[in-house]
C-alpha cells in the first residue's frame, strides 16, 4: 500500500492496478522471508511439551540482536509467568525483544537444590538449541538461578556461549545460614524426625508446589520439590561443596575477585546490587531488610553479598538493587533516579553481541 501511494504520483493510471498487485506481492514476500530475522521473540519453556511463544514484535534496533538465544533462569521460589499476571523476570524478555533478541524463559523445581534444578535445565537448554536451530544459548540466571546455569556450563559446556549470573550467592547466602543454624540445633541425629525441619520444609515444597501450578504447570507434572536441599545449597557450606565441583570463573577467596572471565570457550559474567529500602513504595522492600539483618555490615541486597555474587568477569556489584530489584520485581518498584533494571540487562545483552555471542 505505501508503495501504490508513492508510485501513483509519477506513473499513468493505467500501470496502477499492475504496480499496485506487485508491491503487494514484493512486501509479502518481504515480509515472509525476513519476519523470523525481524522479530524479537520470547517463548516460555514451563510445560511438558517443549517452549510455547507468548509474545513476539519488530525489534526498534538491532542493539541486543545476539548470534545465539537468550536463555533466562529464576531463582528459590521462582516461575515464568505467574497465573498469567506476573513475569519473573518483569518486562525484561519485552525489552530485550526490541533490539531483536530472541528470548526463552525456563521453569526448574521452584525448591530444590542447583544440580536437580540445572539438570532440568540442561533437558531445556537442549530443546531450545532443538527449536531455534542455534548450538548455543546465552544463560542469564538470577539468585539461585545464577547457580543452576554454573551447573550446565560445568556438565555440558558445548551447549553455552556464556552465562551470566545476577544477584546470585556464589558463595552462599548468610540468610541461609541463619536459617540452617535456627532449625540444625533441633536437629539431633535423625534430620526426617524433625519436626521443625519437617514443617518448614514441608512449607517449601507446598510453595513449589504452588509456584509450579501457577507457571500453567499441570498437577501431574510437578517437579521435585525438596526444601531442606534447597536451604542447604544455599548456605555457605553448600555452596562450598557446589564450587568444589564447579570451580569455573570463581574468585579463590570470599570477597577476592574472579581471576579468570573465559573457561572452556565460555564467557562469564555478573552483575549484583547493594540495599534493601530502594522504594518505599515497594512492601517487599521492608521484609528484605529484615532478611538483610544477618550480613551485619557486610554490603548486601537483602538476600545476597556483593561479595558473594562475584563470577568472571564483574560488571557492577553495587548497584542500587535490593535481591527483587535485580529482575525488575516488585511490579517495577526500583531506586528512583538510579540504574534501571531493565537498562542493566539490555546493556549487558549487547556486550554479548559486540563480542558475536
Amino acid at each position: 500500500m505505501i508503495l501504490k501511494a508513492y508510485f501513483s504520483k509519477s506513473v499513468s493510471v493505467k500501470l496502477l492496478p499492475t504496480l499496485g498487485a506487485l508491491s503487494t506481492g514484493v512486501l509479502l514476500m518481504t515480509m515472509q522471508t525476513t519476519s523470523a530475522q525481524a522479530a524479537g521473540q520470547y517463548y516460555n519453556c514451563a510445560n511438558a511439551n517443549g517452549c510455547q511463544l507468548v509474545d513476539s514484535q519488530y525489534f526498534t534496533s538491532s542493539y541486543t540482536k545476539t548470534q545465539y538465544p537468550v536463555v533466562m533462569a529464576h531463582g528459590l521460589g521462582g516461575f515464568t509467568t505467574f497465573f498469567g499476571l506476573i513475569d519473573y523476570f518483569n518486562g525484561i524478555p519485552d525489552e530485550l525483544m526490541k533490539g531483536g533478541s530472541t528470548v526463552y524463559t525456563t521453569k526448574t523445581s521452584a525448591v530444590n537444590n542447583s544440580e536437580v534444578r540445572g539438570e532440568q535445565l540442561l533437558q531445556q537448554v537442549k530443546t531450545i538449541t532443538a527449536i531455534s536451530g542455534k548450538p548455543k544459548v546465552n544463560l542469564f540466571g538470577h539468585s539461585q538461578g545464577g547457580i543452576d546455569i554454573r551447573y550446565v556450563a560445568g556438565v555440558a559446556p558445548k551447549y553455552v556461549a556464556s552465562v551470566t549470573a545476577v544477584s546470585s550467592p556464589e558463595q552462599g547466602s548468610k540468610t541461609a545460614d541463619f536459617v540452617k543454624a535456627t532449625l540444625e540445633p533441633n536437629n539431633n541425629t535423625d534430620q526426617s524426625a524433625n519436626i521443625t525441619t519437617e514443617l518448614v520444609a514441608g512449607v517449601f515444597n507446598l510453595i513449589g508446589g504452588f509456584t509450579d501450578i501457577g507457571s500453567g504447570i499441570s498437577y501431574r507434572d510437578i517437579q521435585e520439590q525438596d526444601g531442606w536441599q534447597a536451604l542447604m545449597a544455599l548456605s555457605t557450606d553448600g555452596a562450598a561443596k557446589f564450587n568444589a565441583k564447579f570451580p569455573a570463573a570463581m574468585p579463590t577467596s570470599y570477597c577476592g575477585m574472579p581471576t579468570s572471565t573465559k573457561v572452556n570457550g565460555i564467557n562469564y559474567y555478573s552483575f549484583s546490587g547493594v540495599g534493601q529500602l530502594t522504594s518505599g513504595l515497594d512492601p517487599s522492600d521492608y521484609l528484605l531488610v529484615a532478611t538483610g539483618a544477618p550480613f551485619g555490615s557486610d554490603a548486601n541486597d537483602g538476600l545476597v553479598s556483593a561479595c558473594s555474587s562475584r563470577l568472571g568477569y564483574v560488571i557492577r556489584d553495587n548497584y542500587k538493587m535490593n535481591h527483587l530489584d535485580s529482575a525488575d520485581q516488585v511490579l517495577g518498584l526500583t531506586a528512583w533516579g538510579e540504574s534501571e533494571p531493565k537498562s542493566v540487562y539490555r546493556t549487558q545483552v549487547n556486550r554479548l553481541k559486540n563480542v558475536n555471542l
